[in-house]
C-alpha cells in the first residue's frame, strides 16, 4: 500500500487537500477522526479541549504511534493500494507509517499564521477555537476584535499541544511542501496536479 500523508499546522489547509483527493476518488483516512471517534465512545463532546485530552490519553496509554496504528488499520480495511492520510503530527507517526507501508510520501501544507487564524475563525468546526454560538460556517460577517483574540489564544494553545507531540520533527521529514497562502482554487489545482502525477506513477 502506498500512502500520501499530509502534515501541517491547524488551519493550513490539510482538510482542503484531503477533499481534493476524495473528489478524485481516492481513499482518505483522517487521523483526527480516530480521536473524534474515541471521544464519542467515551461520551465526550468534540471540543478542542476534549479532543486534545483524548489524543494525549491515547498516546500516553498506547505509545506515540497510537493514532497512527489505528489509522493504518482503517487504511488497510479499505482494501485500496493508494491511500491519503490527513493529519500526521509527529516523527514517530511518520516512521510508523513508513515502516508499515510499501511507500510513504509526506507532504507539508504550509500557510502563514495570519492565513490560518482567519480560516479557523471562519470555518466553524466544533473543535476549533470559536464557541458554537459565535461561529457560522461560511459566514461573510467581519470578525470582531474579541472573536479574533479568542480564536488566536485558543489556536496558540492548540499549536503548543501539537508541537509537543512532535509536529516540527514531522515537518523535517516532509518530501514536498505545498504553499497555501494564496488563492484557494490555485491551491486545490496544485494538490490535484500533484496527486494525479503520483497516481500515474503508481
Amino acid at each position: 500500500m502506498k500512502i500520501i500523508g499530509f502534515v501541517g499546522m491547524p488551519g493550513s489547509g490539510k482538510s482542503v487537500a484531503s477533499n481534493v483527493a476524495r473528489n478524485m476518488g481516492l481513499e482518505v483516512v483522517v487521523m483526527g477522526d480516530v480521536i473524534r471517534w474515541e471521544a464519542a465512545r467515551l461520551g465526550l463532546p468534540p471540543t478542542d479541549e476534549n479532543l486534545g485530552n483524548v489524543g494525549n490519553m491515547l498516546r500516553a496509554r498506547e505509545g506515540p504511534e497510537a493514532v497512527a496504528k489505528r489509522t493504518l488499520e482503517l487504511a488497510r480495511r479499505s482494501g485500496k493500494d493508494f491511500v491519503v492520510v490527513d493529519g500526521l503530527r509527529s516523527r514517530k507517526e511518520v516512521e510508523f507509517l513508513r515502516d508499515n507501508s510499501n511507500d510513504l510520501m509526506l507532504v507539508e501544507v504550509c500557510a502563514s499564521a495570519e492565513s490560518r487564524l482567519s480560516r479557523i475563525a471562519n470555518r466553524g468546526r466544533s473543535d476549533d477555537a470559536n464557541s458554537e454560538d459565535e461561529t457560522k460556517q461560511g459566514s461573510e460577517i467581519a470578525l470582531s476584535y474579541d472573536r479574533l483574540q479568542k480564536t488566536a489564544e485558543a489556536l496558540a494553545k492548540r499549536e503548543c499541544r501539537e508541537l509537543g507531540w512532535g509536529m516540527c520533527e514531522a515537518f523535517n521529514e516532509a518530501d514536498l511542501i505545498i504553499d497555501n497562502n494564496g488563492d484557494l482554487d490555485e491551491f486545490k489545482a496544485k494538490v490535484e496536479a500533484f496527486l494525479s502525477e503520483i497516481e500515474d506513477r503508481s
